[in-house]
């Protein structure tokens, strides 16, 4: 574990850190615009957030998070949709921290669990944390995109 770590809210003060935590996220480039775009639709939303993890100043991971209703059971979850940790903080418990902050986010929301969907390219360390928090695979996430003119 690290010395103090902090989780808050994100800002535009944060873009340069969002750019590069959102890149490894993602996969590829991400530019300053379209991080302003997504912190603009969190700042409009009633059910998105992104927390980031500081130690001090220094922004050593993110999660995104968001309030699903679940029409099934009349019920809500919390959807952590979004997390990475710089790779240098990684195994240094701000994972964990992220995590149990999405839970007790959750909690407070009054929501009956917390739900994420893991993508391919690190499915063996990530699926392991995952497990090892008591999260369990309960299905598979189905994928169309919707070109425009067709």
């Amino acid at each position: 574990m690290m010395n103090t770590l902090t989780i808050r809210q994100a800002g535009y003060q944060d873009t340069a850190a969002l750019i590069d935590l959102l890149e490894q996220l993602g996969g590829h480039p991400i530019t300053k615009s379209e991080v302003e775009n997504r912190l603009k639709l969190v700042e409009e939303s009633d059910i998105d957030s992104i927390y980031l993890c500081c130690e001090g100043d220094e922004v050593l991971g993110l999660l995104s998070f968001r309030i699903r209703h679940n029409i099934e059971e009349v019920s809500k979850f919390g959807e952590i949709s979004g997390i990475v940790v710089r790779p240098e903080a990684r195994r240094k418990g701000v994972g964990r921290a992220l995590m149990a902050f999405a839970e007790e986010h959750a909690e407070q929301e009054g929501c009956i669990g917390t739900w994420l969907v893991s993508g391919f390219g690190r499915e063996e360390e990530a699926h392991h944390f995952y497990k090892e928090l008591g999260y369990q695979v309960t299905g598979y996430r189905f994928v169309k995109r919707i070109e425009a003119g067709e």
